[in-house]
């Protein structure tokens, strides 16, 4: 699942990765991804931080109450304080890995194939 609250990074990140043979749901927010997780269980979350709603961290908070080995990426682009603070406490919090904003789709890949 793809939770980022800019489209065009959803969108392109959906198509890298589907056309990689992954089955991929978005949201916008952390609110809608959890909307989302009612019914559809994914094996990865690739979470942006900073998100209208309910943000990354949230999100991340959210999921790790319920579900420990579910997979988690964090992005993030920075805002107030830099992508690495915000990526820092996402760790801290529970994401599996990390990743700053601007990064291909062949790095997400390959982070998400990384064994944890």
């Amino acid at each position: 699942m793809i939770v980022d609250d800019e489209q065009l990074i959803r969108e392109g990140l959906k198509i890298a990765l589907e056309q990689e043979g992954y089955l991929v749901q978005i949201a916008e927010d952390g609110r809608d991804a959890l909307k989302i997780m009612e019914s559809y269980k994914p094996d990865v979350i690739v979470t942006d931080i900073i998100m209208p709603e309910k943000d990354g961290i949230e999100l991340i908070i959210n999921i790790r109450k319920t579900n420990k080995d579910m997979r988690i990426i964090a992005i993030s682009g920075g805002g107030r304080i830099s992508a690495q603070d915000h990526l820092r406490i996402a760790s801290k919090l529970g994401a599996d890995c990390i990743i700053t904003k601007p990064f291909s789709a062949k790095e997400l890949i390959a982070k998400i194939e990384e064994k944890t």
